[in-house]
């Protein structure tokens, strides 16, 4: 039995369900259409390039939350995971979490987008353990911050750690499956790095270190 890892976007789904959830807000009015739309753009094409200013990004996607109930956004998610999510499952996907549930295996899924677009996604692949951004809670509502570390790039390690710590899982033959180059601190940490859609940077760090690389499409 081992650690099976998942990255969420772009990997377990084909999509990125934390630009799909500003599309989503634009489009029901939530946010003003134009202008955050040209923002969660330009966050986007950051992440793709490597020089995302992940704290810059959480304040501008993280600040919807905190104007509406979480009522609200509850309600909204369940028509998100029916209108953006639901179409971009992949069933090869979901036979791989399959496969490791089978072997025994622990499933978790790391992710620096935020636990409340996350949680419901990955509950749907049948996967109890994520660890992702936590947006800070007061009184049962978001207040639009972050609370602790995000949970990306190096700051993936630190909340596995920090779940290592608290589960006593081990790392020894553990899994790692990743789209991003963004996700290099966790591939290189794990026994069985595994590249699934990968972009060009990963893919061809992925054949000079001769690491599999998978298309769940």
């Amino acid at each position: 039995m081992a650690l099976a890892i998942f990255d969420l976007d772009k990997t377990l789904i084909g999509g990125d369900s934390d630009f799909l959830w500003g599309e989503f807000m634009s489009e029901i009015g939530a946010v003003d259409e134009k202008t955050y739309q040209i923002k969660n753009q330009y966050f986007f094409d950051q992440y793709a390039l490597g020089k995302l200013d992940i704290n810059e990004y959480l304040e501008f996607c993280l600040e919807p939350l905190s104007r509406n109930s979480r009522a609200t956004l509850d309600d909204w998610h369940q028509q998100f995971m029916r209108e953006k999510i639901e179409p971009i499952l992949l069933p090869k996907a979901q036979a791989v979490v399959d496969k490791h549930k089978a072997k025994g295996d622990t499933l978790l899924v790391i992710t620096a987008t935020n636990s409340f677009v996350t949680a419901p996604i990955v509950r749907r692949y049948g996967i109890e353990n994520l660890l992702a951004t936590n947006p800070e809670v007061k009184a049962g509502e978001f207040t639009g911050k972050v609370k602790g570390e995000p949970c990306f790039q190096t700051g993936k390690i630190t909340h596995l750690n920090q779940w290592l710590t608290q589960t006593g899982e081990s790392m020894k033959g553990a899994y790692f499956y990743s789209d991003s180059h963004n996700d290099l601190p966790m591939l290189e940490l794990v026994d069985n790095p595994v590249v699934v859609h990968g972009d060009d940077t990963l893919l061809r760090i992925a054949k000079e270190k001769n690491w599999p690389s998978l298309d769940w499409h």
